[in-house]
């Protein structure tokens, strides 16, 4: 296999650690308002997902930092392409980012409810804009033959990207939903639980249609395997969490993603960003792919980088790994 072959599965495998891990925290960020009644129930919430909230987002930062190393070809033309997308996540992450710390630090209900807006906001907006431009990479680009994009800056912004934002938006309403269940006790987890399995089939519906979209137009024969499991999965872990095993149902929205996921690559390899006009302007893995010698310098960094920081996320996923509830959240204090 090829050093290019082997970072299309690295940046593919990045991505998905991105789905899941930040996937159930937007979901989180999502429900605060639903499920937080009280201030408390809402610092509940937002404690779950505290030790780890930030370190989910490095995922984002690799996949994006391998993409403009190993391709820088497919970096640039996608970016750019999906200019306007790529600014909202930024914008809507940093606002959720600053509202995390500075909701606390002012005894006003006024305070704490402007910046609960602004977590909100930036848990919906991002994985929505992420959808649309993963599904934009899978999907196509109209692309000229210098590998520009052709048309609006919205050329990104069609039906099935669309339903690509609404996919992953919908995943991760779920997953938030059930990590909640997971993570808490008493009557805040059953309000939890109940909420996920109301959810469950609306949300990953259009998950599900979109994975068919994508088989249809790009998959081959062997992709209908990972999307046959992704439409097994899901009532596996509805089932799986009526029967109060939250911890089973939380793995089998982990097979759910996974699955998503090679069905989304598996199609689009060796394209890296199709063409939706002529497909010899399609950018591929050989075509938009860094020098030998650059790949080769990437790969011994990350066979020493990597496990670090997967040992260190890890460990503090052990260290967190029990249930509170709101009898865990000490009374409100502002020095």
């Amino acid at each position: 296999m090829s050093l290019q072959t082997v970072w299309f599965c690295v940046i593919a495998i990045f991505w998905l650690g991105y789905l899941f891990l930040e996937g159930f925290d937007f979901g989180v960020g999502m429900l605060l308002p639903i499920l937080g009644r009280k201030n408390v129930e809402r610092r509940l919430m937002i404690n779950t997902i505290g030790p780890v909230w930030d370190g989910n987002e490095v995922w984002l930062v690799v996949a994006v930092a391998a993409t403009f190393a190993a391709f820088p070809d497919w970096y640039a033309t996608l970016f750019s392409g999906a200019y306007l997308p790529t600014l909202v996540i930024l914008l809507a992450l940093i606002g959720r980012g600053v509202a995390f710390e500075y909701r606390g630090k002012v005894d006003s209900d006024r305070w704490r409810r402007n910046w609960d807006r602004v977590i909100v906001v930036g848990s919906w907006v991002p994985p929505l804009a992420v959808g649309l431009l993963l599904a934009t990479t899978v999907l196509g680009l109209p692309l000229d033959a210098h590998g520009n994009r052709i048309g609006s800056a919205f050329a990104s912004v069609r039906w099935d990207t669309l339903l690509g934002a609404v996919a992953l938006a919908g995943f991760a309403l779920v997953h938030g939903a059930t990590f909640l269940t997971l993570k808490t006790s008493g009557e805040f987890r059953d309000r939890a639980r109940a909420l996920a399995l109301g959810i469950f089939p609306v949300a990953l519906l259009p998950l599900l249609a979109f994975l068919v979209v994508v088989q249809f137009r790009e998959g081959s024969l062997w992709t209908v395997v990972p999307l046959v499991i992704a439409f097994v999965a899901v009532p596996l872990a509805w089932w799986r969490l009526t029967a109060g095993r939250d911890g089973q149902a939380f793995v089998t929205l982990g097979v759910v993603i996974v699955a998503a996921v090679v069905v989304m690559f598996g199609s689009l390899y060796p394209d890296v960003l199709p063409s939706t006009g002529d497909a010899a302007n399609s950018l591929t893995v050989a075509n938009a792919a860094s020098s030998p010698y650059t790949l080769k310098i990437m790969t011994w960094v990350s066979v020493f980088g990597a496990p670090a920081v997967l040992i260190y996320q890890g460990w503090t996923y052990w260290v967190f790994r029990k249930r509170i509830s709101v009898q865990h959240i000490p009374p409100v204090h502002v020095p």
